[in-house]
């Protein structure tokens, strides 16, 4: 329940944001991505921002169709689809990316570096942890 009041903290800021852009929290997670990398095959970015496949496809779709992104195959793998940032979708960047800075800085005001470190290295633990449980549990079945 910690983890679900500490995300219930600090998430609502963030989704103000991205209403006001008209953006998803999936939206986000896939630009965010795209941003760092411009261009990623589908599979890439559903494992980098935990989105199933099936669900990936549906919100692609929005973000295609409101110009955000583009698809494009693989010329060495017709069945490989890379999403593509677009010129928009960049420009995109430049107005949302200083409002979710000024919720990082908020946020980071909240706790010494030493604590930061401490979470981060915690919380790498934990999703190391879930590998493990989940490769554990593909054994027994």
């Amino acid at each position: 329940m910690m983890l679900y009041r500490s995300l219930d903290a600090v998430l609502p800021r963030f989704r103000k944001i991205f209403a006001k852009f008209g953006l998803t929290e999936q939206q986000w997670r896939i630009l965010r991505t795209l941003w760092d990398t411009d261009e990623q095959p589908l599979l890439a970015l559903a494992e980098t921002t935990l989105l199933p496949s099936p669900s990936l496809v549906g919100i692609i779709d929005r973000l295609e169709r409101d110009g955000l992104v583009t698809r494009k195959r693989s010329s060495k793998d017709r069945r490989v689809v890379h999403i593509c940032l677009t010129a928009k979708g960049r420009s995109l960047e430049e107005k949302v990316m200083p409002e979710v800075e000024e919720v990082y800085s908020t946020i980071d005001a909240r706790l010494t570096e030493r604590e930061w470190q401490t979470l981060h290295r915690l919380l790498t633990k934990l999703q190391l942890e879930k590998t493990t449980w989940e490769s554990k549990l593909a054994k027994n079945t």
